[in-house]
C-alpha cells in the first residue's frame, strides 16, 4: 500500500532544500518506530496476510492430495465453500483483515478454475486458465486496493504472458526463426506492467511494493529470454531488442529514483549483457584464461552498475 505521509514528507524536504541528514530524518518520522504503537498493527496485518497465504496454498493442497480418496462434488463444494466464506470475509471485516481474506479469496479462486480445468479438461492452453484467473480476479485487487493482493495478481498476469510466448512461439522458451514475435510482444507487455505499477496512478490503488512484485517478475523474464537469445543461432537481433527494453525501462524509472526498481532493472540489464559477454568469451576452445577474463568483466560490470546507482540515490537524497 503506498504511504501518502512518506511522500508528503519527501516533497516538503525537496521545496525547503533539506540538507541529505535533515532529509533522512524528516523521512524517518513516517517510519513506525520500534517502540511505538505502529509496530503491533503492522505484524499483525503481516501475520494476517502470512496466514491467508499458507490457508489458500493448504486448502488446495489438501485438494490435489486427496484427489483420488474425495469424490468430485466433494471437492467442488470444499472449494467453493473456501470461496463464499473467503468472498463474504472480505466485504464485511474491516480494512486490516479486508486484504487478508482478499488474497484468500484470489487463491482459492486460482484453486478452483485449476480444479475446473482438470476435471472436465476443456482443451483451454494453460495461459488461458492463467489469464481467465487474472481477469476474474481484477475487480476484486481493484476494489482491495492492497500491495499483498496486487503482488500474487501480478505473478499470474505475468505467467500468463510467459506462458502465452511459450504456446504462440512453437511450444519452445525460445521461439524459432520466424515466430519470435510473440516473444518480443511478452517483453513488451510485462515491461509495461512493471511501469504502469510504478507510476502508481492513484485509479490502480497500488503500492511500492506490488510495484517491486510486478517489476521482478518481469525482469526475471526478460533476463531468461536474453540468456536463452545470446546462446540460440540466429537470435542477435532478438537479443538486441531485449537489451533496448531493459535499457528504455531503466531510463523510465530514472528520475524516479525507486532504489529497488532501479536495482531489479539494472540486475537484468547486467544479466543481458552478462549473457553476450559469456557467448562472446566462450565462443572458441574453454581454458582458464577464459573463466579469468569473464569474470573480470562480471566484476567491472557489477561494479560500475552499483557506482551508478549509488551515485543516482545520492544525487536523488540531496535534490
Amino acid at each position: 500500500m503506498s504511504d501518502p505521509s512518506r511522500d508528503a514528507l519527501h516533497q516538503l524536504g525537496i521545496r525547503h532544500a533539506l540538507s541529505p541528514s535533515q532529509h533522512r530524518a524528516l523521512l524517518g518520522l513516517a517510519e513506525p518506530q520500534l517502540d511505538g504503537p505502529g509496530l503491533p498493527r503492522v505484524l499483525t496485518r503481516t501475520v494476517a496476510l502470512l496466514a491467508a497465504l499458507l490457508l489458500g496454498l493448504a486448502l488446495v493442497m489438501a485438494v490435489a492430495s486427496q484427489w483420488g480418496e474425495w469424490g468430485r462434488a466433494a471437492r467442488f463444494a470444499l472449494l467453493q465453500g473456501a470461496l463464499g466464506v473467503a468472498a463474504l470475509a472480505t466485504l464485511m471485516l474491516p480494512p486490516p483483515g479486508r486484504a487478508a481474506a482478499g488474497l484468500l479469496t484470489l487463491i482459492v479462486q486460482g484453486g478452483l478454475l485449476a480444479f475446473f480445468g482438470q476435471t472436465y479438461q476443456t482443451g483451454a492452453d494453460p495461459w488461458q486458465l492463467f489469464a481467465l484467473w487474472a481477469l476474474l480476479g481484477l475487480p476484486l485487487v481493484l476494489a482491495l486496493r492492497h500491495d499483498a493482493p496486487w503482488a500474487l495478481w501480478s505473478l499470474v498476469a505475468s505467467v500468463a504472458v510467459v506462458l502465452a510466448v511459450q504456446t504462440f512461439g512453437g511450444r519452445s522458451w525460445l521461439p524459432p526463426v520466424g515466430q519470435r514475435q510473440p516473444l518480443l510482444a511478452g517483453a513488451a507487455a510485462l515491461l509495461a506492467l512493471g511501469l504502469l505499477f510504478a507510476a502508481r496512478p492513484a485509479w490502480l490503488g497500488a503500492g511500492r511494493w506490488a510495484a517491486r512484485a510486478q517489476m521482478l517478475w518481469s525482469c526475471t523474464a526478460l533476463a531468461g529470454w536474453a540468456l536463452f537469445a545470446a546462446w540460440a543461432e540466429a537470435a542477435w537481433g532478438v537479443y538486441a531488442l531485449l537489451g533496448l527494453l531493459l535499457a528504455g525501462a531503466l531510463a523510465a524509472l530514472w528520475r524516479g529514483g525507486d532504489a529497488l526498481l532501479l536495482a531489479l532493472v539494472a540486475a537484468a540489464l547486467d544479466a543481458w549483457l552478462l549473457a553476450g559477454w559469456a557467448r562472446w568469451v566462450f565462443s572458441g576452445r574453454h581454458d582458464i584464461g577464459q573463466f579469468l577474463v569473464f569474470a573480470l568483466g562480471a566484476a567491472l560490470l557489477l561494479a560500475g552498475t552499483v557506482s551508478l546507482l549509488m551515485r543516482r540515490l545520492r544525487t536523488g537524497s540531496a535534490s
